[in-house]
């Protein structure tokens, strides 16, 4: 079986290899490490399976492959691929599911953290860059040296909307902070964590001091944070983004950092990545972006080629695994 692989250095990056992969049997791996739109029919001729993290397929390439039967994306999220038309093919499309959770809920608090602590500013702060440049704590007339509020995150309220793998593992972590836990979720009262409580999102946003999103893309989701729900958030509110960069109106909260209506915004994703220069959340005060690196830890990356592995054998075996298109 012809397997090619359109993007895979984001997931091995220079410290893990697709030698899992290739030790299958009776298995022809290509690796292309980045591949531009106008490569991916010519690098896909007579694959039956593709791996592909965030190179698309839209109709057009589906059906210029007549070959493909299988399609893999390396990631939880599957919008990259026209399910419709691929179940039309009988072309099997498979995910990765929780693989990230750990990490993602990780980096959820690194945020908060960064914000309400602001460790690594007092941490360079400190820093003594030579003679006449003493650290700041070295000339403070007091024992301590503060610029900058402090706050405690016990007894804060933490908004989360979407209670799946990552919301639940983020409702665990915070929680153990002492927090009291507010949800927007499908599930049943009694399916729900010890400590959470299913509120109703006009809620969800007026009492969380955090707000963390957890949800996945969809047309009712798209622009759930816009001027409206930012209206109904409380000023010193901090809002977490790293589910998808569109499930805010960037504009938007740009413009309630700038007017002093949202304490923070953290973010792991954008609407368009790499981004514009001219996202205005690249200039916006107290917007704390980081690279879409929540997924990106080395154990998790573990995880998601193991389970890629995992998918192509049972693809191969004739029962396919993780399948999102049945």
């Amino acid at each position: 079986m012809k397997i090619v692989i359109l993007d895979g250095y984001s997931v091995t990056q220079t410290d893990l290899s697709w030698d899992a992969l290739t030790a299958l049997p009776d298995v022809q791996v290509q690796v292309y490490d980045r591949t531009r739109p106008d490569q991916t029919v010519e690098r896909c001729a007579g694959a039956e399976a593709v791996l592909t993290n965030k190179v698309a397929f839209p109709a057009e390439v589906i059906e210029a492959l007549p070959a493909l039967r299988c399609i893999g994306v390396l990631a939880t999220g599957y919008n990259v691929v026209d399910l419709k038309a691929a179940s039309a093919r009988g072309i099997v499309v498979t995910n990765i599911p929780a693989y990230s959770t750990d990490s993602v809920a990780q980096l959820v608090f690194a945020h908060l953290l960064n914000v309400t602590t602001s460790v690594a500013h007092y941490a360079a702060a400190n820093r003594q860059l030579s003679a006449d440049r003493p650290s700041c704590w070295s000339v403070s007339p007091d024992f301590f040296w503060a610029d900058t509020p402090l706050t405690e995150l016990s007894g804060k309220t933490f908004g989360i909307y979407g209670l799946g793998n990552i919301g639940s593992a983020v409702a665990r972590i915070a929680l153990a902070f002492g927090m009291r836990v507010l949800a927007v979720t499908s599930r049943q009262p009694e399916a729900l964590p010890v400590g959470v409580e299913s509120v109703e999102w006009e809620r969800l946003l007026e009492e969380s001091d955090v707000l963390s999103l957890h949800c996945p893309l969809t047309p009712t989701t798209c622009g759930m944070i816009n001027k409206e729900s930012l209206a109904r958030m409380r000023p010193t509110a901090i809002l977490v983004n790293t589910g998808r960069g569109p499930l805010v109106d960037e504009s938007a909260v740009a413009e309630a950092l700038a007017a002093n209506r949202l304490a923070a915004y953290c973010a792991d994703v954008l609407s368009v990545e790499p981004p514009s220069s001219a996202n205005p959340l690249l200039t916006a005060p107290r917007c704390y972006l980081t690279p879409h690196i929540a997924w990106a830890t080395r154990e998790a990356r573990q995880r998601l080629i193991a389970i890629a592995v995992q998918n192509v054998a049972a693809f191969a075996g004739g029962h396919p695994v993780h399948v999102v298109n049945r």
